[in-house]
């Protein structure tokens, strides 16, 4: 609402001085609802949410039918350690890196554009701004990785039956595990954003997200094995690995386990996030 004081008398000139007050106060509703204005109407968005969904089903797809051509010619230990659900839902790790570069792109976007001037004006108390993006992007991502999740797995598994290879998701753990890979995805995805709302860049935030989860494994591995099977299970990517799982195996995490682990990163970029967020200038 708009107000006008009286007019202020210099001379022989009349200046009239209009005061502008803000319509209302900012909500986190309201910050919610801008994260969402951003996220839908950049392109991006919608080319890193289809190539998670793509990367998911299609790898788990492709691996079931290798394996399905394959069969007669595997080992008997190959044969022995086959797991149909593990096939399945292979494409995850390939999703991994679509949904990360969305999670980075969601924050350093607006550094490298310079429009996060404009919404830290709009929003000075900052941290509604880093709530509502993590909110949004948990909400879509679960809901583009939920029914990726369930293609992927029943998909994967109609092409194993061609050797009676599938597994039946009345199996005990299998709808856990699907949910869980949904879970992973959504979860990386806002560790992703973390690293980019620590480091402010693009370009730092994907090298660093890449490092972590595909890098950081292999070179653990060449580690001493006592050293390798005390580390490895609580990196992100194993844990997230876990929760793709039915039950508990030898050097990993239980599912529960796996989900605790890779939240608590989640939990501890965002809280790294929103202190940078709250001291250092835009």
């Amino acid at each position: 609402m708009s107000t006008s004081a009286p007019a202020i008398k210099t001379g022989p000139a009349t200046i009239e001085r209009r005061v502008t007050r803000p319509r209302g106060r900012v909500t986190q509703l309201g910050a919610f609802r801008s994260e969402w204005t951003k996220l839908y109407s950049l392109r991006s968005t919608r080319y890193a949410l289809l190539a998670t969904t793509v990367f998911t089903i299609g790898f788990g797809m492709i691996a079931s039918a290798v394996t399905v051509s394959r069969w007669a010619s595997l080992s008997i230990a190959d044969k022995a350690t086959f797991d149909p659900l593990r096939t399945s839902l292979l494409g995850v790790r390939f999703g991994v890196l679509a949904i990360g570069v969305l999670g980075v792109l969601l924050i350093t976007g607006e550094y490298t554009t310079g429009m996060i001037r404009s919404t830290m004006t709009a929003v000075p108390k900052r941290l509604p701004v880093l709530w509502g993006k993590t909110g949004v992007y948990a909400l879509v991502a679960l809901a583009i990785t939920i029914p990726g999740a369930f293609v992927a797995f029943f998909a994967g598994q109609a092409i194993l039956s061609g050797q009676h290879l599938q597994i039946a998701f009345s199996h005990a753990g299998v709808p856990g595990a699907v949910l869980g890979a949904a879970g992973y995805l959504t979860l990386v995805g806002l560790f992703a954003m973390g690293l980019g709302a620590i480091l402010r860049s693009t370009a730092a935030g994907i090298a660093t997200f890449a490092g972590i989860m595909y890098v950081v494994p292999p070179l653990i591995s060449i580690l001493p094995s006592s050293i390798a099977n005390s580390i490895d299970p609580y990196l992100p990517s194993n844990a997230g690995d876990a929760m793709m799982q039915i039950g508990h195996h030898a050097n990993t995490l239980s599912p529960g386990a796996g989900w605790a682990v890779l939240a608590g990163y989640v939990a501890a970029v965002i809280a790294a996030a929103a202190v940078l967020l709250a001291r250092r200038d835009v």
